[in-house]
């Protein structure tokens, strides 16, 4: 991720929202996996940190960003519960959204899970111009079909976010 001359996009953040890993962390069985899954690309990442639902979700991911993380991945809370409420807790966040992001996990968890996956309502976008968030079911598999997508667009997302990509307008 980081190199001579590139940006320091290293640190991200996970945040696990579930009121039964808040109350007992060993049932947490999607944290650690995305976790490894960012420590693979060379972001530094520390244990995730988990709430209850209903919880101080935009405290945590706001001093997620406060700390400089360029990645914060939320996973829990997307589906239709009485208490999933991480997109209502994460949306007002965003400063750009990026639907496409989790059209695609949906799109991709109806070959593995089936019509459920459509009852996850994920969020994705950019936080204050330089961090990328976005929310993921709390399922084994919806974090696989994240983690796939997010596998062939993070690097090209982050670069475009630090203003790389793009060829400098000629002055007309």
């Amino acid at each position: 991720m980081s190199g001579p001359g590139a940006p320091d996009r290293s640190r991200a953040s996970v945040v696990v929202v579930s009121t039964s890993a808040a109350a007992d962390p060993t049932l947490d069985r999607t944290g650690p996996v995305i976790a490894d899954w960012l420590r693979e690309r060379g972001f530094i990442v520390g244990d995730p940190v988990v709430v209850a639902d209903r919880g101080p979700v935009a405290d945590t991911l706001a001093a997620a960003v406060t700390s400089g993380a360029r990645v914060v991945i939320t996973t829990g809370g997307t589906g239709v519960t009485p208490t999933d409420r991480t997109p209502e807790a994460v949306a007002p966040l965003l400063d750009l959204e990026l639907p496409g992001i989790v059209e695609e996990i949906r799109r991709r968890g109806l070959s593995g899970a089936g019509p459920t996956a459509l009852l996850s309502r994920g969020v994705a976008g950019v936080i204050g111009g330089g961090t990328f968030v976005v929310t993921l079911p709390g399922s084994r598999g919806g974090v696989a079909d994240g983690l796939a997508v997010l596998d062939g667009l993070l690097d090209h997302l982050l670069a475009q976010l630090h203003g790389d990509g793009h060829a400098p307008r000629s002055a007309s």
